[in-house]
């Protein structure tokens, strides 16, 4: 499985640097790159599940299982994505776009978990972030599946996407990814927060939300699905509409009538600054 460009070279920096490279530097490298962090979580519960008796379910604890210099061993020279898609240019582009969408996914879901004061802030962001690896890995292995799946769904804009996947595919990518969470001994913590069938948990709930944002704003903040997805995190934080709108960093005038939804809760607190 490839991981990106930017990742590899990142790596290598932290690699030449590893006397000063701790489990945090590691750890902030994965993050960013989806396909990276399943290869790792796949890779340590193959490799300690039989020890362990509870499941790994964040990458800082891979990271620590597995010590800096091994992990350097383990995934030294990956092969990357720009490279195996260096003569596709469309399905390049096409990968990149989700991979952007599901960083911004793990960016909202991290922040407002960090707000709901989350037991384990870290496992929210990594099931946002993996939450489309069914639609990368597609991109990935099968471009002229997602590339169909796509010039249907700008054909028609009232199909939804589980009805394009449905026609190309014969079956939705949301079933394919859960396939691929048991086919990797993913933890079932980390499956369950993935599955939509499962919403009417809090922390499920904090994910799809902000799945569901990430992907509803990928053009800009014009999507008529974008002010229910608002609502229903407001009241996921218990915040009025200004509120949110100013911990996204978003002008009122970015969405028609931003402000005249009825406020959900109070004014309740979040984080001051964005994590970068």
């Amino acid at each position: 499985m490839p991981i990106l460009r930017q990742t590899a070279r990142r790596l290598d920096h932290a690699r030449q640097q590893i006397d000063r490279v701790n489990g945090r530097d590691i750890t902030d490298i994965v993050l960013q790159d989806p396909l990276l962090a399943i290869r790792v979580l796949a890779y340590i519960q193959e490799a300690s599940h039989r020890r362990l008796q509870s499941d790994i379910t964040n990458i800082a604890s891979a990271v620590m299982m597995l010590g800096i210099d091994p992990f350097f061993r383990k995934f030294d020279q990956p092969r990357t994505l720009e490279t195996m898609l260096s003569g596709q240019p469309q399905a390049l582009l096409g990968v990149v776009q989700v991979i952007l969408r599901t960083q911004r996914a793990s960016h909202y879901a991290h922040e407002w978990a960090f707000a709901r004061h989350d037991m384990n802030v870290e496992e929210v962001a990594l099931a946002a972030l993996l939450n489309d690896i069914a639609e990368i890995l597609l991109w990935c292995f099968a471009p002229h599946l997602a590339i169909e799946i796509r010039s249907r769904l700008q054909a028609d804009r009232t199909l939804r996407s589980a009805g394009a996947q449905q026609e190309v595919l014969g079956f939705p990518l949301a079933d394919l990814q859960l396939a691929l969470c048991h086919a990797w001994h993913l933890p079932e913590l980390l499956t369950t927060l993935m599955d939509d069938g499962k919403a009417h948990l809090q922390r499920v709930q904090n994910v799809k939300l902000a799945v569901n944002l990430a992907r509803h704003s990928t053009g800009g903040w014009t999507d008529p699905a974008i002010p229910d997805d608002l609502t229903a995190v407001q009241n996921l934080l218990h915040i009025s509409r200004e509120t949110l709108l100013h911990r996204l960093q978003l002008p009122p005038e970015v969405l028609p009538g931003g402000l005249s939804e009825d406020a959900a809760g109070g004014q309740g607190g979040w984080l001051e600054q964005p994590r970068h």
